[in-house]
This record gives structure tokens, sequence and C-alpha cells, in this order.
């Protein structure tokens, strides 16, 4: 499998916590904080294989404007602010 970083945003919904990655636009659900973000990391390995599989993957992230480092890891586009913004 490829080695790859990512970005974990996790909020609660309800009862559930949910885990999101906003550059492979891929979440998940638990009923923890933890499970959330484990649940997260199996979601995306699994999106990681079938894309591998289907020989997609590597177009996928250039698209998400992922990069490679010099130790062939793929680097996520820099979140800069996150911010709470009120209309």
């Amino acid at each position: 499998m490829i080695k790859i970083d990512y970005d974990m945003i996790v909020f609660k919904e309800g009862y559930d916590f949910i885990a999101y990655c906003p550059e492979l636009d891929i979440s998940s659900c638990g009923d923890s904080i933890e499970n959330s973000k484990e649940m997260l990391k199996t979601a995306i390995m699994l999106f990681i294989e079938e894309a591998e599989s289907m020989g997609t993957l590597e177009e996928i992230l250039a698209e998400s404007n992922y990069r490679k480092d010099k130790t062939d890891r793929w680097i996520p586009p820099k979140i800069i602010t996150s911010e709470l913004v009120s209309i």
C-alpha cells in the first residue's frame, strides 16, 4: 500500500462522531472520537486499495492536489485556516 498523509476533522452529529478527510472527501462515523477516527482510517485504506486496483489512484491524488515527497509519501495540500463564520 502507498504511504499517504491526510487531514482529519472530527465533529459531533447527534450521538455520533463524524471523522472527515476534506482532501479525499471521505467520511466515516463512530460512537466515540477514537472510533470515528479508526473508521475513517479504514474507509481511506479501502478507497486506496480499490483505486489502486482500478489503476486510478495517482490520477485521483493528483486531482486532489496531493504531491509526492522524496520518500514517495503522498502529502496533502496544506489547510491554511479553519474558521467558524456567521452571516
